[in-house]
Formats: C-alpha cells, sequence, structure tokens
C-alpha cells in the first residue's frame, strides 16, 4: 500500500521537496505496511513512567547499545497487563509500533508487559498454577489416604542422592522387614521430568507397591525447577498409588508437592509418615493392653462389690417374711373384694325389685283389674274426651276380663219444662 501511494508522490528533490506531513504519512504508511511490525516483542529496561488520563507513556531504554524506544499503554488495556512499568525494571513488552504523523515520533503501543528474567519464571509458574488448580488437581478432596501398614514401598530418588540414604536408614529403623521397591531417576536439569515420569510408569506396571514416595535432597530454587514441571504434575496426578513427597525444600511448596497426597519437608520425614515404627507400635499396644487389664480389673472388683451389697440387702430384707407378709395382704385383699362385690350384688336386687313394683304400679292391666276400661277408636287410638268422638263413630271398650263394641249415638233432646200457674184467674 505504501508503495502505490509513494508511487502517486513526485520524486523530491532541491526544487520540489516533500511537505513535513506528506513525508510523515509517507512514513506511517510504510510501518503499517510491514507485518513484522504489528506483533512485535521487545525486551528492556523502564527508564520512565508517567500516568495521564489516556494511559500510561514511558519508555524502554537498552543500555548496552543506548537506545529507546517511547512505549504507551492505553487507559483500557492498563488492567489487562501483568505487570505496570516502574522505573529500573527488566520487562518483555509485547505491542505493535505506529508512527504518528503529527509529531514524526515512532511509538510501541503495549498490549502487555511481563517481568523479565525471575519475574518472568515467576509469573510461568503462577499461570501454570491457576490453569492447574482451576481443574482441581490441587483440591483437598481429591487426597487419598495412606495406607497405614503397607506392605511394599516404591522409592524413586536419585541413587547417589543423600535422599536415598535417609531414607533406607528411616524405614530399616522404624520398619525392618518392610519390601522397598528402589526406581533411580534424575532428580535434577532438564531431562529430569521424563525421567521421573519413567520412574513412576514403571513403579505402576510393576504393581507391588503400596506406597510412592517421591524425594530429594534440599536445594536451591533452580535446582528444583524439574517438580514443577506440567506433564510430570499430571503423571503423578493420574497415578493409581497414593503418593508421598518428600522433596526438601522448605520455604515454598513445588508443584508436585501440592498435587501429592502427602507433603513433607524431607526425605526423612516422608520416610517416617510412610511407615508407622513397629517400637512405637509395639510401645502403644503394650500401654493398651495394660490398660485394658485395668480396666477390666477394676470392672470386675465394681461387680463383685456390687453382689456383696445385694447379698446384704438381701440378708436384711428375709424374703420369707415378705412372701408370708405379701400372700396375707393378698388373702385380705381377696376377702375384701369378695365382701365389696357382696354388697354390690345385693344393692342392685334391691335395686331391681324397686324397679319392677314401679312397672307393676304402671302396668295397664292392673289398672282395668281396678275396674277401670279403656276407650279406642276405629283406628287404635285412645279416647280421652267425649269432644274426641262424633255420632255414629264405632269404638272399642277394653275391660279387665274382655272388649265391647259400641257406637256413639246423638244424646237425647232436652226434656221441656212447664210452668204452672197456681193463682186462680182474677
Amino acid at each position: 500500500m505504501a508503495e502505490d501511494w509513494a508511487a502517486e508522490l513526485p520524486p523530491s528533490s532541491a526544487t520540489e521537496p516533500w511537505s513535513v506531513a506528506t513525508l510523515n504519512q509517507w512514513l506511517k504508511d510504510c510501518v503499517e505496511a510491514e507485518p513484522a511490525l504489528h506483533r512485535v516483542w521487545v525486551m528492556g529496561e523502564v527508564s520512565s513512567a508517567k500516568p495521564f488520563p489516556s494511559g500510561i507513556y514511558f519508555t524502554l531504554t537498552d543500555r548496552e547499545a543506548t537506545a529507546a524506544i517511547g512505549c504507551v499503554v492505553w487507559r483500557g488495556q492498563v488492567d489487562r497487563l501483568a505487570s505496570l512499568p516502574e522505573p529500573g525494571q527488566q520487562v518483555i513488552a509485547l505491542g505493535e509500533l505506529q508512527l504518528w504523523p503529527k509529531r514524526g515520533e515512532l511509538k510501541l503501543v503495549i498490549w502487555q508487559l511481563l517481568p523479565a528474567g525471575a519475574g518472568l519464571q515467576a509469573l510461568r509458574m503462577q499461570q501454570l498454577h491457576d490453569r492447574l488448580a482451576a481443574e482441581g488437581l490441587f483440591d483437598p478432596d481429591r487426597r487419598r489416604p495412606l495406607p497405614a501398614f503397607p506392605q511394599t514401598v516404591a522409592v524413586i530418588t536419585s541413587p547417589r542422592a543423600a535422599a536415598w540414604g535417609d531414607i533406607q536408614r528411616t524405614l530399616l529403623q522404624r520398619h525392618p522387614g518392610l519390601r522397598v521397591l528402589f526406581v533411580p531417576a534424575l532428580v535434577q536439569g532438564d531431562r529430569a521430568p521424563i525421567s521421573l515420569m519413567r520412574a513412576i510408569a514403571q513403579v505402576v506396571v510393576d504393581g507391588r507397591a503400596d506406597l510412592l514416595i517421591l524425594a530429594r535432597g534440599g536445594g536451591a530454587t533452580e535446582d528444583l525447577s524439574c517438580f514443577n514441571d506440567e506433564q510430570l504434575v499430571r503423571t503423578l496426578a493420574d497415578c493409581p498409588i497414593p503418593v508421598i513427597t518428600g522433596i526438601g525444600h522448605q520455604r515454598d511448596q513445588s508443584l508436585c508437592d501440592r498435587v501429592a497426597d502427602w507433603c513433607a519437608h524431607t526425605p526423612t520425614a516422608a520416610a517416617e509418615r510412610a511407615v508407622p515404627s513397629l517400637v512405637e507400635l509395639r510401645n502403644r499396644w503394650a500401654e493398651q493392653a495394660l490398660g485394658l487389664k485395668l480396666a477390666m480389673d477394676r470392672y470386675l472388683q465394681d461387680r463383685v462389690d456390687r453382689v456383696d451389697l445385694l447379698q446384704q440387702r438381701l440378708g436384711r430384707l428375709r424374703p420369707d417374711r415378705q412372701w408370708q407378709r405379701e400372700t396375707e395382704r393378698l388373702a385380705d385383699l381377696r376377702r375384701r373384694l369378695s365382701m365389696a362385690m357382696q354388697h354390690r350384688l345385693d344393692r342392685e336386687q334391691q335395686r331391681q325389685q324397686a324397679l319392677n313394683q314401679a312397672l307393676r304400679s304402671l302396668d295397664p292391666n292392673q289398672v282395668l283389674q281396678r275396674g277401670y276400661s279403656l276407650v279406642r277408636d276405629d283406628q287404635g287410638a285412645i279416647v280421652r274426651r267425649a269432644a274426641q268422638t262424633q255420632p255414629g263413630d264405632q269404638l272399642r271398650i277394653q275391660l279387665a276380663d274382655g272388649w265391647l263394641e259400641v257406637k256413639v249415638v246423638p244424646p237425647p233432646p232436652p226434656i221441656a219444662q212447664l210452668s204452672i200457674d197456681l193463682d186462680p184467674p182474677p
């Protein structure tokens, strides 16, 4: 694009020079037309840094070559930086080269800023740690319990390292006769991760080990970098055998320490955690047996004392006399129950007689025997008043010795009264 645009420009000369704007624009187009300048990694030292509302402006210098370039991080990109620019800091910058035509300045627009050297390694380690943690490799719930009494323990370490001798002595002292499967491997250098992964695979294929110890003596932090290898950490996490690490670095834990089922600070501590001490177990069992014997003696003595106390109480109570008293009490209760039942029966019989007498006094037949009669109409209803009948009604009269059928007739007319005047006429 720059070539096409420049082809349209007349060549500059003393009589027909380019303007400053034309030159700067041509340089800007040349920079934008170069793909290699769209994504540039630059390492240098921050010599100055000033924040502005639009972003952070700073300068990257190369003191050995006495060179410098201006850089800018726009405000929207500042929160995404892994490291902020600080004067004197050695950094690695990722950005794009741009030329500003108005001032003819070449700027590196920064996308990301990483600390160089040890800082970069720490950043990469933190990023790896965060990624593995997000996958759940460091979750405490995934840690398996260690076997209480392993029969075979596999040890992976260097045969020339002091860690192997410490582990041997500790296992022999604590658990004589334990089967130990030693698998040599490199524990330092670039080839150490592959060597350790092969040793772990060999232990898994062998299938005899109940527990795996991955150990190394102490050393500098850079010597232990192999135990932060991602593939080694994943291999250790996928190991079907419980793992104890004894890498021997107390200042901080490696990623292998974090993924192991148990982490010890030294190889000796790893061996102590792997197997119980037979001497300590025997002493502990002897103490427990003695405590159990004393507890049983106390229990039996308490039971004997309890039996003696019950026998004394039994002698004071005299069961034969108590049985006699209870027998007499039972006989008295039976007698009182019989008397109460007889009294209740007599009272109910008297009440029954009184009820029978009352029923007999209310019996209609008894009333009829005394000369009374009972009048019923043709429907069987009792006639209590004369007003309930009409002339011509058929009535039935019940007497003491039978029934009478009668018919209601009208009453006879009243007899006329004659007045007799006894005085003689005048």
